[in-house]
Parts: C-alpha cells; structure tokens; sequence
C-alpha cells in the first residue's frame, strides 16, 4: 500500500517503513520503548543535550543581582544613613525609576538637564515621595563607588528640598569628597 500527496511541486511518501515488515504507524505504535515525555514547562535543553544546565550564580551571590536591584539597594543605603539623623523620612516613600517622564515633569527640561530625580509632596493623605532616576544617574557615572556618591547627593538634595533645608544641613558631609 503505497500514497502520495501533491502539493507544490513536491510530493511526500507514505506506506511501509524502510526495512521493516507492515506499515510505519504499526511499527511506531508496536514500539516497547515508549517516546520522551515533554514536561509541562520550557524545553531547557536542545536535542542533542546543549544548552543552559542551570543559573549561572546562586541568587545569594552578586553576580546574580541586576543592576536595578544594586541601584535601588544603593537608594536604601542612602536613605538609611539619613534616617538615623532625619527619623522623619520613616513617613516618605523613595521610589526608583528608570528615566524621567516628559509629560509628568513640572518644568521643561532638555538634554543638558535631564533630572536625576524628583520630588512629589503628600497630597489628601498620601505620603510624600522622593524619586531617583537609575539611567541618568548611572550614564554620569563610571564605577560603584562614584555611583554610590551621586545616589547619596541626590538623596540629599531631594530630601532638603521636601523639608525645605539646605542640603548641607540635611547632611554635614554633603559635598565632600
């Protein structure tokens, strides 16, 4: 028992498996081993058994940390140093953010002075916030530690402008090197 069927120029055989006795849905479905079960999830692996075996870091270690997660833990770092001094920043959120958004900005700005960050005042009973904008931020700087020290003076400076204080005040060592 032999069939073909056209289409496009090519036709495509079927009938009796090469070698064997009966036709190749009886020897596929006579077959003892039983074919790979496909799990519920991704295929990890190709099929020749390359590809990713597993997390390259453990999640405990830094390698694995995304940069927005070391930002905003540099963020947290910051603002914990100030709420020893400051206990009222307890009733401000910081937030982190990508970049700043032209239609929110209250004033007009340009590609000299793209914001590294913002404030928002409690409105109605809602807490006041205090936005750090990751990418400027990290374009201006070059390692961690300059990035820590921008992190921390933006910090300041958002925080001196929603009390309504100098950012030397707000921090004796705001400005040093």
């Amino acid at each position: 028992m032999r069939g073909t069927v056209a289409g496009g120029g090519r036709a495509a055989v079927w009938g009796r498996a090469p070698g064997r006795g009966g036709d190749y849905a009886s020897v596929v479905m006579d077959s003892p081993v039983p074919p790979p079960a496909a799990g519920p999830g991704p295929r990890r692996r190709d099929r020749h058994g390359r590809g990713m075996r597993g997390p390259i870091a453990p999640p405990q270690v830094p390698l694995a940390a995304s940069r927005a997660d070391v930002f905003a833990d540099l963020v947290q770092d910051s603002v914990e140093r100030l709420e020893r001094r400051w206990p009222q920043l307890a009733d401000i959120d910081f937030m982190v953010l990508e970049v700043p958004r032209l239609d929110a900005a209250p004033e007009p700005w340009n590609d000299e002075a793209v914001p590294l960050g913002g404030t928002i005042p409690a409105r109605e009973g809602g807490r006041a916030r205090i936005v750090v904008y990751r990418r400027p931020v990290e374009i201006r700087t070059k390692g961690r530690d300059e990035r820590a020290a921008l992190v921390h003076e933006v910090v300041v400076e958002q925080v001196a402008e929603l009390l309504g204080l100098t950012p030397e005040t707000v921090d004796p060592r705001y400005g040093e090197d």
